[in-house]
């Protein structure tokens, strides 16, 4: 009989272990809330597919008196993408870093920064990051070697921009809001083709000597990739 009770507590206190949630997994409760949070570094960054981002995503919780607010809980979230952590309390400057994993679909990613206000609303924050297939991939090659320079304002040491000497200027390869309303067989032919692109950029030379047609459609793989606002296929919708 003192066998059988001693068998029954230890199933018990067994069971009650099994029940209990592990440390790691508690929810974080917040000490303190904040008024806003503001991207710090690591948006507009560009990976592979499936990929981690080269480097962290960091943000700010901010209070009304525009300082850094410690002890505030940051949920991360963004379809397609994985967060370690995905929810963290700010550090003592008000800050939180997440490394971020990219899905296998070359695209943009939307990621979301969010924190409870002291009204009880969402203060947010939105970050846009790439990541690109091998088409993709070999676009933003080409586009390193024949586009850059005209359509991207910023020079560097290796390459001085041609973009302020052009009128009307080129449209940079990120402009999904005008790139966006032009089909891919627009893109196909102006960059094969050259010409103006409806009055609204100056004319450029044709590359369909230059380039392949498996290079061609690579660079508006990568222009659609990088669109921003993303860009989607007429006809084609997202739902959940």
């Amino acid at each position: 009989m003192k066998y059988l009770s001693i068998l029954c507590l230890a199933s018990l206190l067994f069971a009650a272990g099994c029940s209990r949630r592990p440390a790691g997994n508690a929810p974080l409760m917040p000490g303190a809330k904040g008024t806003q949070i503001i991207e710090v570094s690591g948006g507009k960054q560009i990976t592979s597919v499936g990929s981690d981002l080269p480097q962290p995503v960091v943000v700010q919780v901010n209070g009304a008196d525009g300082n850094g607010v410690a002890k505030a809980l940051v949920l991360f979230r963004g379809e397609g993408a994985q967060f370690t952590p995905q929810q963290a309390l700010t550090d003592s400057s008000g800050q939180v870093t997440v490394n971020v994993q990219l899905g296998a679909e070359p695209r943009g990613y939307q990621i979301v920064a969010e924190t409870m206000k002291p009204d009880g609303g969402m203060a947010i924050v939105t970050l846009r990051e790439v990541a690109l297939g091998y088409q993709q991939k070999l676009g933003r090659e080409v586009n390193d070697k024949y586009c850059i320079r005209c359509h991207d304002s910023e020079s560097t040491p290796e390459r001085v921009s041609n973009f302020d000497n052009l009128s009307p200027a080129p449209h940079a390869f990120a402009d999904g809001v005008f790139l966006n309303n032009l089909s891919d067989a627009d893109l196909l032919a102006i960059t094969t083709r050259g010409g103006v692109a409806q009055a609204k950029s100056a004319a450029m030379p044709p590359f369909g000597g230059t380039l392949t047609d498996k290079q061609i459609k690579a660079v508006v793989a990568y222009m659609r990739a990088i669109a921003d606002p993303p860009y989607t296929r007429p006809g084609v919708k997202y739902g959940k």
